[in-house]
């Protein structure tokens, strides 16, 4: 992957006349480069029309949903994508996505996404807001945290995972105190690089098949449900791989659920999640990806004891 630092950067890995994939958010950023074309629709599950309109490529500016949407565009056009993250949640470094409608619920996903690169611009964090700079950070925390559990974690990941959770564990509260503290930001995007270099190295474990299960049916924010389940993954990943739980937990230097109190959500009930829809939530997250690739597969019954924990 080409990581670039600074929005100057752009034109050296941008297709040319490229489709900017950006909602209306972004309409007062400069970007040097001309794109083709532009669609703000985000999240958005018209594939089709926008894929006919990125025959040059794309440009995903944004967070995890307007990235997810670039990458769905570049599978099904075939093309190259370029990533400007404005959060921390690491989506640039899979060829991975979800699809979701622009009520944010999920409606199918797909991989073949062809990666081109990655240009990160602090600028664009500065007035990212409290809960979205917390879930996603959160997000990118639960990726430095499986990265080091998941089956097939390997050396290089580690040393990404490890780095991340230095990064997050000391930089994320000063952002919160600060946030418009350049450096703090800085520190943290860099912590967000180091998280997504470790997923693109290895895979994804429980946290985050708990949260596409419930994220995906109800529309809720994937890094905010990161982080009410990692805390409570980590302790029933203690039997099955210790010394990388311990070993994330050193690196990161601070308990994971003060971090994920900065927030200000910190239980499903919080974000209006249904205590009877328990049972069907933990059976969606038993069949998933992550949960299979985990030290140890939750079973449903496993899974619904973790839900109601952090209910």
């Amino acid at each position: 992957m080409i990581v670039r630092w600074g929005l100057e950067a752009l034109p050296e890995l941008a297709p040319e006349r490229p489709l900017l994939v950006a909602s209306s958010r972004w309409d007062g950023v400069a970007l040097p480069l001309v794109p083709a074309g532009r669609w703000r629709e985000v999240p958005s599950a018209r594939l089709d029309e926008a894929a006919a309109q990125a025959s040059g490529g794309v440009v995903a500016l944004g967070g995890g949903s307007a990235i997810d949407l670039g990458k769905a565009i570049s599978a099904t056009a075939g093309v190259p994508l370029v990533s400007i993250p404005t959060t921390y949640a690491g989506a640039e470094w899979t060829e991975f996505y979800g699809v979701r409608d622009p009520e944010r619920r999920m409606v199918g996903g797909g991989a073949g996404a062809q990666l081109a690169g990655i240009v990160y611009e602090v600028e664009l964090t500065l007035a990212l807001p409290r809960a979205e700079t917390v879930g996603t950070a959160m997000n990118a925390l639960a990726h430095c945290a499986e990265a080091l559990y998941v089956q097939g974690h390997n050396e290089a990941a580690d040393e990404h995972a490890l780095a991340g959770a230095r990064l997050i564990g000391e930089w994320l509260p000063r952002v919160v105190d600060s946030p418009e503290n350049r450096e703090a930001r800085t520190e943290l995007l860099r912590g967000a690089c180091h998280a997504g270099a470790a997923l693109a190295g290895s895979f994804l474990a429980l946290a985050h098949a708990v949260a596409q299960a419930i994220g995906g049916t109800y529309g809720l924010p994937h890094g905010t449900l990161n982080g009410i389940a990692l805390p409570a993954v980590l302790r029933w990943n203690e039997q099955w791989a210790p010394d990388a739980v311990r070993r994330f937990r050193e690196a990161l230097g601070v308990d994971a659920e003060e971090l994920v109190a900065l927030g200000g959500v910190t239980r499903l009930r919080e974000l209006g999640v249904p205590e009877a829809d328990l049972p069907e939530l933990a059976e969606s997250a038993s069949t998933r990806a992550g949960n299979r690739a985990n030290p140890r597969p939750a079973s449903p019954a496993e899974i619904e004891e973790l839900l109601r924990s952090v209910y």
